[in-house]
């Protein structure tokens, strides 16, 4: 019986497809593979797979290995998965986690894949339409992280459909990590859970005034103002604004909420007696941390809460740049780093840190009941967002949720107070909230 390693130090012959899989993979192929030239690798009784279909696909993958070939030939349709939901193709990639990386094999290996497959096919072709561009050509839209680009990258992922968001989101429209009070609970009762921590580890109180930054579809702003607090979201996406300064009027929320289509940069307003920024700090820069907290302590009085929860790498030393498939297709010019930094940055700019927590195992709680909404809700998706981009959210959810469960990415609130001149804080000794 020939083996990959056989092919991988002797090969003669065309190579089919998934002999050249096994050889790029050091026979490492947890899943079964078929493709367009009738050839299979991986095991005959896995229940997840990959259908390679087309040539296209083929081009793909030899253009980009790695996670940007596989999204771009699933997004285009020239590679289906197998026994996974498109909404939903956890099981799948969990497999695959940790077992395809691509080697590149000796000289003479390399030659005779290149013979096999074909010369064309190194040859790079358009990306699918829902493709960002790379970092490089985003210069178009501005320097990275200026007003005019950011705005380009939130119009990118957020401007979707308000109506497809609905569907995923469920009725809260929140679109960040929940906080399950149990295992049992519903993503509804776990967002509304979030908000109530979020408001009452700020202190707030009937008549105070709030400022959250990067509001989205205004949950923050509606919650707090449900409440008796005078509320000012601030959102770069248009659609976003539209759907909250809606949702307001139709709450009777008008006279203490509202929710602004703008850059947080250019709020004029100050003296606010708390702040909160629920998944902005992912889309400002690492570079630009210390301007941001810089900024937001300028509009708080003394003695203000600011809570900043955003999701982190595990540790402090990598590099902020996403992956190929999440700066492309999901979160274009997002970075992220340890929560080490964030809050180094926060205290550099004199804000005392008084707490910090990690939800990460929420996260992917938070995903995987998202999926489930996607799942449910697939046939209306793709009816309105087509099936290429109803594909993209669903492997992006579905990837986010195995990062999480594996430490790959993390999830942190970070209380930090404006002090007074002497230095005080007026705060309680101890936490004042409940988990």
């Amino acid at each position: 019986m020939t083996t990959y390693k056989d092919r991988a130090a002797a090969p003669t012959g065309r190579l089919t497809l998934a002999e050249i899989l096994e050889i790029v993979t050091a026979g490492e192929v947890p899943l079964k593979f078929t493709a367009y030239d009738g050839s299979t690798a991986g095991p005959e009784d896995a229940v997840v797979g990959l259908d390679l279909k087309t040539p296209r696909g083929t081009t793909y993958l030899a253009t980009s290995p790695g996670e940007l070939g596989l999204a771009r030939a699933y997004v285009s349709g020239d590679l289906d998965m197998l026994g996974v939901h498109p909404g939903d193709p956890y099981d799948l990639l969990r497999a695959m986690a940790g077992k395809t990386d691509f080697k590149l094999p000796p000289a003479r290996v390399l030659a005779h894949i290149v013979a096999s497959i074909g010369v064309e096919h190194l040859l790079p072709i358009a990306p699918p339409p829902q493709e960002a561009l790379p970092r490089w050509r985003r210069l178009a839209e501005g320097l990275r992280h200026s007003k005019t680009r950011d705005a380009e990258a939130i119009h990118h992922h957020y401007d979707v459909s308000n109506t497809f968001y609905e569907w995923v989101l469920g009725p809260s429209m929140t679109y960040t990590c929940a906080c399950y009070p149990d295992a049992d609970a519903t993503l509804e009762q776990a967002q509304d859970n979030k908000y109530r921590l979020v408001f009452d580890k700020l202190r707030l109180q009937p008549g105070d005034r709030l400022l959250d930054v990067g509001c989205g579809w205004g949950g923050m702003v509606r919650y707090a103002a449900k409440h008796g607090v005078k509320a000012l979201g601030v959102t770069l996406s248009a659609e976003q604004a539209s759907w909250a300064q809606r949702a307001i009027e139709e709450q009777g929320l008008s006279d203490l909420a509202e929710v602004r289509h703008g850059d947080y940069r250019d709020v004029r307003e100050s003296n606010f007696d708390a702040v909160s920024s629920i998944g902005l700090t992912e889309h400002i820069g690492v570079a630009n941390y210390q301007s941001y907290f810089r900024f937001l302590q300028s509009k708080m009085r003394p003695g203000a809460l600011l809570l900043n929860h955003c999701i982190t790498r595990p540790d402090n030393r990598t590099g902020p740049h996403a992956g190929g498939f999440i700066d492309r297709y999901v979160f274009p010019d997002g970075e992220l780093t340890g929560s080490g930094r964030i809050i180094t940055e926060a205290q550099d700019v004199g804000l005392e840190v008084v707490h910090e927590e990690n939800l990460r195992e929420h996260y992917a709680m938070t995903l995987r009941d998202w999926c489930r909404n996607l799942v449910e809700h697939w046939d209306e998706a793709v009816a309105e967002v087509g099936l290429p981009t109803a594909k993209v959210w669903g492997l992006y959810m579905a990837g986010s949720r195995w990062g999480f469960e594996s430490n790959v990415v993390q999830l942190h609130q970070v209380l930090a107070v404006k002090l007074d001149e002497r230095g005080g804080n007026g705060l309680p000794l101890r936490p004042w909230w409940t988990p």
